[in-house]
């Protein structure tokens, strides 16, 4: 299956460099500001976008993508707006890989065939479900790739070679590999550990892998992406967010900067 995703990783070997894949929460700190995120994220220097869709049970996430999802959710964010959000990016962008992440409830509420109709028609090309193992692969990943949108799987440190074939088998667009065990953007990756799980990972995948959790600077990105297909940024981003904000939690005219500023030090970190 072609799609953006294979289409930007097929261009970027061509580059000889790694996908600077980014993560924001869809709504964070508000509807307004995060579509002028996500619109700038592109120049900035992102490859890939990663929208969180908030939820309010975000096992997997650490504080930092939790209290976005918290002032996403309290500005009024729901999926219908989640997926507004990733058509008004799509009128000006035609080609930016958009990736949605999250938890399964809310797509179960949703309804799983409509909203990957009407994910796919707004311009979605891939999921990432944090909650749904290989096991539950009919619940969506196979009427996701059904509907030509990409399912990319989570491993992990813990993902031995004996689990890889299951993990795999339905994967598609790129494997996310999680450089630590826990919730995200609590600790720092261990650069040599990461780099042989990769090794050892690309012996079961062709797919491409991409490197996440706890990624923060461009010196990290720079050494994950030796090893890797792409490096994944997030907690640092939603904190940037979070820290350009009013006292009150409103968005000044400083959040978008904030977000793009960062970005462009990590994607110059990457290309160098």
């Amino acid at each position: 299956m072609t799609t953006r995703i294979s289409d930007k990783f097929s261009a970027l070997k061509h580059q000889s460099r790694a996908a600077l894949v980014t993560f924001v929460t869809a709504g964070d700190p508000d509807y307004d500001t995060s579509l002028k995120i996500i619109q700038g994220l592109p120049k900035a220097g992102a490859d890939i976008l990663e929208l969180g869709m908030p939820f309010t049970d975000p096992m997997a996430d650490g504080p930092a993508i939790q209290a976005g999802g918290l002032r996403a959710l309290a500005s009024g964010q729901t999926m219908k707006k989640t997926l507004k959000l990733v058509k008004a990016f799509r009128a000006d962008d035609k080609d930016t890989p958009v990736v949605l992440m999250g938890y399964y409830n809310p797509i179960y509420v949703y309804g799983v065939e409509k909203f990957l109709v009407d994910a796919k028609a707004c311009g979605v090309d891939g999921l990432i479900v944090v909650d749904l193992p290989p096991e539950e692969d009919d619940e969506l990943c196979i009427p996701a790739l059904a509907a030509g949108l990409n399912f990319i799987r989570l491993t992990t440190p813990t993902t031995d070679d004996n689990r890889a074939p299951a993990v795999f088998k339905h994967t598609s667009g790129f494997v996310y590999y999680v450089s630590v065990l826990g919730i995200t953007g609590t600790k720092a990756p261990d650069l040599k550990s990461v780099a042989s799980n990769v090794k050892r990972l690309k012996k079961h995948t062709a797919l491409p892998i991409c490197v996440g959790f706890g990624v923060k600077t461009a010196e990290q990105a720079r050494a994950i992406a030796k090893n890797a297909d792409g490096v994944v940024v997030g907690s640092a981003l939603v904190s940037a967010v979070e820290k350009s904000l009013t006292k009150s939690g409103k968005a000044t005219a400083q959040t978008p900067k904030a977000v793009h500023k960062l970005v462009a030090e990590i994607a110059q970190g990457l290309r160098s």
